[in-house]
C-alpha cells in the first residue's frame, strides 16, 4: 500500500496521553479542608467565569468555567417543527443535546453519545423545559446543545445554568433564568459543588447520608424545576441538602445577571446623534 506523505507519521510506539494524568485519590479525608482550599459544610462554591455571544453562528450562546470545569452552549431557532403532529401546533418543543468532548475527562473516547450523556440531556430537558415559554412558539423548536470542554465536576449544574444562559442570550421568552448547583453528602459532612475527584472518590468509613444531589432553581420564582439525586439520603439530610443548593444558586444569581446585561449592552444599538 503506498505511503501517504501528506500526512506526519507518529512514532512506532507511543502511550496513551492519559497514563500521565493525576488519578482521583482513591479514599478523600471526611474532614479538613478540602484539596482546592475550600471548607467543607459551607456553601463555598468555586468561582465562575461566564461569557455570552462567543458564537456567532448560534441565535445564542455561552461559556461558564467553574474551577477547571469548563462548558459551552449553543441555542438555535426557534424554527419550524419537523414533524407536523397535532400536539405540537399548541407550543413549541424544547430539544436538548448534553456531550462530553474526547478530551474532557479520562474515560471519554469519541464524538458518540453513550448512555450517562442521554440520562443528562434528559435531566437537562426536564430542568429548561418549566422556565421556557414555550406556548409563545408553537409549531416551532428550540434547540439546546451543550458541549462539555473539560469535565472537572458537578456538569450537570453548570450545564443548566449555562444553557439558561444561552436560552437568554438568543431571546427566547422565559419566566425566569435557572441556575444548578450540586451536594455530595457523605454521612454528617457535605461538600458543595463537588470536584472531579470529590464526585468520584470514596470516603472512609460506611453508614447512611451518602449520595450526590443536583438542584435546578428558578431565583426570582424561587422554584425548583429540576431535581436530581442518586445514592441514599434520609429525608432530613435531603431537605437540608436542597436548602443548601438553593443557597449556592443564590450566590451564583449576581455573577450570571452581570454576565447577561453585559452581553445585552455589547448588542445594543449605539445612541443616535442629534
Amino acid at each position: 500500500m503506498p505511503t501517504d506523505t501528506k500526512r506526519v507519521r507518529g512514532p512506532e510506539v507511543s502511550q496513551s496521553p492519559s497514563l500521565f494524568l493525576c488519578r482521583p485519590a482513591a479514599v478523600l479525608p471526611s474532614d479538613g479542608p478540602r484539596t482546592d482550599g475550600r471548607q467543607r459544610d459551607q456553601v463555598d462554591v468555586r468561582p465562575v467565569f461566564v461569557r455570552c455571544g462567543l458564537v456567532s453562528q448560534a441565535k445564542g450562546s455561552a461559556y461558564i468555567e467553574a474551577g477547571n470545569t469548563k462548558l459551552m452552549c449553543c441555542v438555535y431557532g426557534p424554527r419550524e417543527m419537523e414533524r407536523k403532529d397535532e400536539t405540537d401546533m399548541k407550543c413549541g418543543r424544547l430539544i436538548t443535546d448534553m456531550r462530553f468532548a474526547p478530551f474532557s475527562c479520562p474515560e471519554r473516547g469519541s464524538w458518540i453519545q453513550g448512555s450517562e450523556e442521554k440520562d443528562l440531556s434528559l435531566m437537562l430537558h426536564e430542568s429548561l423545559q418549566p422556565a421556557v415559554c414555550l406556548h409563545k412558539y408553537p409549531r416551532s423548536q428550540v434547540e439546546v446543545n451543550v458541549m462539555v470542554l473539560e469535565n472537572s465536576g458537578s456538569v450537570l449544574a453548570h450545564a443548566v445554568t449555562c444553557a439558561s444562559l444561552a436560552l437568554a442570550d438568543a431571546g427566547i421568552e422565559m419566566y425566569d433564568l435557572v441556575l444548578g448547583c450540586s451536594i455530595r453528602q457523605d454521612g454528617a459532612s457535605y461538600v458543595i459543588d463537588p470536584t472531579y475527584a470529590e464526585e468520584n472518590g470514596s470516603c472512609p468509613g460506611g453508614g447512611e447520608n451518602r449520595g450526590r444531589l443536583t438542584v435546578a432553581f428558578l431565583p426570582s420564582l424561587n422554584q425548583i424545576s429540576g431535581l436530581q439525586s442518586d445514592g441514599e439520603m434520609g429525608e432530613e439530610t435531603l431537605t437540608a441538602g436542597v436548602r443548601t443548593c438553593i443557597e449556592g444558586c443564590y450566590k451564583l444569581y449576581p455573577v450570571i445577571q452581570q454576565a447577561l446585561a453585559k452581553a445585552v449592552r455589547r448588542g445594543a444599538p449605539p445612541p443616535a446623534e442629534s
